[in-house]
């Protein structure tokens, strides 16, 4: 992990000595909610010494269907989310789906996110390089690790050499997904940090019909295997009452367990890092 570049963050670098949390309910429901996560998971990060950076979505643009929750939008949704950020003193990621919402996203988000099902749209890749922020390319279900070179040098010849590459499971048949762990190693042959989404690795990709299910139980097994695996940084959606959540709630982890459960993962991050 030697030759991975440390991607500086405010005062911390992601991919160091120093386990990185990405981290918050998948989509903008209240500000409520919004504040009430941010809050528990900044004071559980502090106390364990973990870098710390707060997601949620404006827009979740590839739901199952038409009626689905998809979030406020983006003009509320960042508004929301700069209170989170000037409240709270976080860093923020959030996902953008079109080329035109790079810019105006980037002066609130600290890290751009690229949705899996998008990670190979040229425009989208070059907008958001070009803001000059982290961006952040999740891998997509119908892509081997190795598949995920050319979208980083899409990012690198548009000037931007700040990245993040993320897995979250690979299509396994329908209706669910696989984690294969050598795509840790594989994706860091880039020469960056790579995340690992433990959360969306466990989602049923339209198993209820007009939703995505998901099996919650399996997160703790594949986050640890991840840390032992050698990823850098974990990305968990964690909802202050998952079973209540408008959005991807069978695959959230309540706020309650996440100390218990980061706490886990930093001791095998160390361990496997020192």
């Amino acid at each position: 992990m030697d030759n991975i570049k440390r991607i500086k963050l405010r005062d911390f670098e992601i991919g160091g000595d120093k386990l990185t949390i990405l981290a918050g309910p998948c989509a903008i429901e209240s500000q409520e909610i919004l504040d009430k996560t941010a809050e528990g998971l900044k004071k559980i990060t502090e106390d364990l010494d973990i870098n710390f950076v707060f997601k949620s979505s404006f827009d979740k643009a590839n739901r199952s269907s038409i009626t689905s929750f998809r979030g406020p939008g983006m003009e509320k949704g960042l508004e929301m989310l700069k209170l989170i950020k000037d409240r709270y003193d976080l860093p923020i990621v959030t996902d953008i789906h079109l080329p035109e919402q790079a810019e105006p996203v980037a002066e609130v988000a600290d890290i751009l996110q690229i949705p899996a099902f998008l990670c190979r749209q040229t425009d989208l890749l070059v907008a958001a390089a070009k803001t000059g922020k982290i961006v952040n390319i999740k891998k997509g279900q119908f892509l081997a690790p190795e598949q995920m070179a050319p979208l980083v040098k899409k990012v690198e010849d548009s000037g931007n050499h700040n990245i993040l590459l993320t897995d979250r499971g690979s299509s396994f048949g329908y209706n669910n997904l696989v984690v294969d762990f050598r795509g840790i190693p594989i994706m860091q042959s880039c020469g960056y940090p790579v995340v690992f989404d433990a959360t969306h690795s466990v989602q049923l990709p339209g198993a209820n019909g007009t939703c995505s299910g998901g099996d919650r139980r399996f997160v703790p097994t594949l986050a640890k295997a991840a840390m032992a695996a050698g990823a850098n940084v974990l990305f968990f959606e964690v909802h202050p009452e998952p079973d209540k959540a408008l959005c991807d709630g069978p695959n959230m982890v309540a706020l309650k367990d996440a100390k218990d459960l980061f706490a886990k993962c930093k001791e095998i991050f160390e361990v496997v890092r020192h």
